[in-house]
């Protein structure tokens, strides 16, 4: 740990560093003592904006450097936000957890090593097993018979054990109304040395002292500091974190693939799928359901409000218009947030057509994040009103002005419409745009893709419902005129 600090504090942008080590007797982390936490704050800008995303970037890739080096380690890189909600979603810290059930710990242990071996050809750094079997243990199995015939207690002997190397509390003790536990526990020299543990002495109720190892086994092996369950299953895990370039959904699907290939199991033995992918699938299947659910309902409302089929469908053309920006916008930001400098605007231009449509063919709308799925849910509902503003209008103008339905009607109403359309349009941009420019940065993972889809989404839409939807209302539009 000192190692680790020392070569971190010499980073430009890392201002402080500590180091959480060891386990709480009720503390929230339930891992064993080998393993630990690095908290690392990053220095601010002099003004003391947001710390740029791109300094984050940089210094998680100088830790991986720094931490590359030291050998016989495992390690991850998180921000705090993400370390919470991963913990969350999978029970782990990383993004892709395979679980593994079954009832022999072994063949747990060998398959998990399996897949392992599958995750780091595909390219993954940091593929592990989050409890792997060999944590050193001293193995203490009491004697029966010298036990009885030197008049000893199995518990006895148990809890002198517990007494010298784990604490037990004999009293209180009260100092200006504060209440201290009071422990009894051998000094530390005579707890450091594994070898002196069967010297420990014990007294019968004679008075006899007889050293440990007259009273039991001693032995140094090796053991297993966490057996989880889940389910009433045994459960191993294997964690790792997709490799440079490639996004979570996808690297999921193709570990998938390959364990399926390359790994057999056993009878009574099968693999779940935990993690960030399996978790966006799930909410955005349920938010699809919910969606849909209610655009039934709403498609009811606009019918009879409408009046015809012909006119809502008119307030549906409207949703493309909102999808086309919307879906390029989140496609710029996740991809090509750094563009290559070396690149002309229009190659780079013809790179992101190029790419875009190559998503749309294979389905990529699924690795969008939560925040862009719900941003487009309500991009749909502000270029809805929109339209449904523009067409009210029209039958306005038609059914209690009297005008007639030609194209000077289309002309007037879709310029009275303007301004407040574009206000509309304007005060939502200006609300989220602090949101968009910061998305990259911690605490935004959410709230920031949401608010890129909404911008782009409404570019799009504004500009298609001022310029073409007036076309299609004139051609289509079928006002209705009270008599």
């Amino acid at each position: 740990g000192k190692e680790i600090s020392d070569a971190l504090l010499k980073m430009p942008l890392v201002a402080t560093i500590e180091q959480q080590a060891g386990r709480a007797e009720r503390g929230e982390d339930t891992w064993g003592p080998n393993q630990c936490e690095f908290h690392v704050e990053l220095k601010h800008p002099p003004e003391y904006p947001p710390i740029p995303a791109k300094d984050e970037a940089q210094v998680a890739q100088d830790i991986d450097a720094a931490l590359k080096k030291i050998p016989g380690i495992n390690y991850e890189i998180k921000t705090f936000l993400g370390d919470r909600i991963g913990e969350t979603i999978g029970g782990e810290t990383q993004p892709v957890v395979i679980n593994i059930f079954g009832d022999d710990l072994d063949e747990l242990d060998n398959k998990a090593n399996e897949i392992v071996a599958v995750l780091t050809d595909l390219g993954s750094d940091d593929a592990a097993v989050s409890a792997p079997p060999g944590s050193p243990i001293i193995d203490v199995k009491l004697r029966g018979e010298r036990l009885t015939e030197l008049g000893f207690r199995p518990v006895e002997v148990l809890e002198a054990v517990q007494s010298a190397y784990e604490g037990t509390v004999v009293a209180q003790t009260y100092d200006a109304g504060v209440v201290s536990d009071v422990a009894v526990i051998l000094d530390e020299a005579s707890r450091r040395n594994p070898a002196d543990v069967g010297a420990l002495l014990l007294r019968n109720p004679a008075g006899l002292l007889v050293p440990l190892h007259e009273l039991a086994d001693v032995n140094l092996t090796s053991g297993r500091y966490d057996i989880a369950h889940n389910g009433a299953r045994r459960l191993q895990t294997v964690t790792c974190s997709p490799p440079g370039g490639h996004d979570v959904a996808s690297f999921v699907a193709e570990a998938q693939a390959q364990i399926a290939a390359k790994v057999k199991l056993p009878k009574g033995v099968y693999l779940e799928y935990a993690g960030e992918a399996q978790a966006a699938a799930a909410a955005r299947n349920e938010l699809m359901l919910h969606v849909g659910i209610a655009l039934i309902g709403i498609l009811m409302l606009l019918y009879i409000v409408l009046g015809n089929w012909r006119n809502l469908s008119l307030v549906l053309v409207n949703l493309p218009f909102a999808l086309v920006g919307g879906v390029f916008a989140a496609y710029l930001t996740s991809t090509l947030a750094e563009p290559d400098a070396s690149q002309t605007q229009l190659h780079a231009l013809y790179e992101v057509m190029l790419k875009l449509q190559t998503m749309l063919h294979a389905g990529g709308l699924s690795g969008l994040s939560m925040g862009s799925w719900v941003g487009f849910v309500t991009l749909f509902g502000i270029t809805t009103r929109n339209t449904i503003m523009l067409l009210s209008h029209y039958e306005h103008l038609v059914s209690v002005e009297g005008q007639p339905w030609n194209a000077a009607t289309v002309i007037r109403g879709a310029s009275e419409r303007l301004n407040p359309i574009l206000m509309t349009a304007l005060v939502t941009a200006l609300g989220l745009l602090p949101l968009a420019m910061g998305s990259g940065e911690a605490g935004r993972e959410i709230e920031g893709p949401m608010a890129v889809v909404i911008l782009g989404g409404l570019i799009t839409s504004t500009a298609l419902n001022l310029l073409v939807m007036p076309t299609l209302a004139g051609l289509w539009f079928k006002p209705r005129v009270k008599e």
